[in-house]
């Protein structure tokens, strides 16, 4: 069998118009340009005749780049990445599964499955409460970064900034944040701001 890329591209062609006669997506064969002739003739073929396809030289497409959707496309494929990538930051940071779940929506078989690939320790039991410096320490962070925002909702970011800044396991800086986001502006309870 050829292996040249035109080749290739046709028999994929061929096998994505086989399957949308097969499934009566007339609209998509339109969109390619095929008429009853070609649709008549695509249903004589066979296996054997897509094999054959594979190996001649000739090439029947015409192929255009739609811009308006391309682009939008990409920058859709650019953000999941992001965001993929991100999550795998925050998993081997021993983020919390309600963390993964309320900033990601995902799924408890997603988060273990996760970990598992990550080689991330399993988590047992809730995480330490913090001394009475590194609650302080946190809250000052905390509360610059939510003073940036409009609200008191962080970013993903955030919560690794606030790792980074103090030094503090996420399953802590988690568990505090969303108290101090449920029990309102905590700055009455820990004192002067610096």
């Amino acid at each position: 069998m050829s292996a040249n890329k035109e080749a290739e591209l046709i028999t994929a062609v061929l096998l994505y118009a086989l399957r949308c006669l097969a499934e009566g997506d007339q609209l998509a064969l339109r969109t390619m340009n095929f008429g009853a002739k070609e649709l008549d003739a695509l249903k004589e073929m066979n296996l054997a005749d897509l094999y054959r396809a594979d190996s001649l030289r000739a090439h029947c497409l015409k192929i255009n780049l739609n811009r308006e959707v391309f682009w939008p496309m990409i920058e859709h494929l650019r953000h999941q990445r992001e965001s993929d990538e991100l999550q795998r930051e925050l998993i081997v940071a021993d983020a919390p599964l309600e963390m993964m779940q309320t900033l990601f929506g995902q799924s408890s078989r997603e988060y273990t499955r996760w970990r598992r690939l990550l080689t991330v320790a399993p988590a047992v039991g809730r995480p330490p409460e913090l001394d009475e410096a590194s609650t302080h320490k946190l809250w000052y962070v905390w509360r610059d970064l939510v003073d940036d925002h409009d609200d008191m909702t962080l970013l993903p970011t955030d919560y690794l900034l606030l790792q980074k800044e103090t030094g503090i396991g996420l399953r802590a800086i988690w568990t505090l944040a969303q108290r101090w986001i449920e029990y309102g502006d905590p700055e009455a309870h820990a004192g002067p701001k610096r």
